[in-house]
């Protein structure tokens, strides 16, 4: 991406846009959905601008892909009961606004009702 074609999660990550950051480490950043979909909804998002959806991250860096689901799965357990969804939007026809990779992470609290089958609509 050129420096002009930065995308939102880019400035976010660069701490030019502020962001409810869950998690932060050398490869990934994760923060709250500015509009949430679920009673947990958060971006797990790479730091690299390098792939602009999860099929070019699988076939570029599956590593970084397989440490991505990992960081799902464990902030799904500290911010919902540890049952989730994961969704990547994958191409505009398919919802994609952000053309930076990134995973969406649908949870619920312990004791809450959950995530019911249909509910989402991303």
């Amino acid at each position: 991406m050129a420096e002009t074609e930065r995308s939102i999660f880019s400035r976010i990550i660069a701490g030019e846009i502020p962001a409810d950051v869950v998690y932060d480490s050398e490869r990934l950043i994760a923060f709250r959905d500015i509009a949430p979909k679920a009673p947990v909804h958060l971006l797990v998002v790479p730091k690299t601008e390098q792939y602009r959806d999860v099929v070019e991250l699988a076939a570029g860096d599956p590593e970084l892909l397989a440490e991505l689901v990992a960081t799902a799965k464990r902030l799904a357990d500290e911010h919902g009961d540890g049952d989730f969804r994961l969704i990547f939007n994958t191409g505009e026809r398919a919802g994609q606004t952000v053309f930076h990779v990134h995973a969406h992470v649908l949870s619920a609290p312990a004791g809450s009702p959950g995530l019911e089958e249909g509910s989402l609509a991303l």
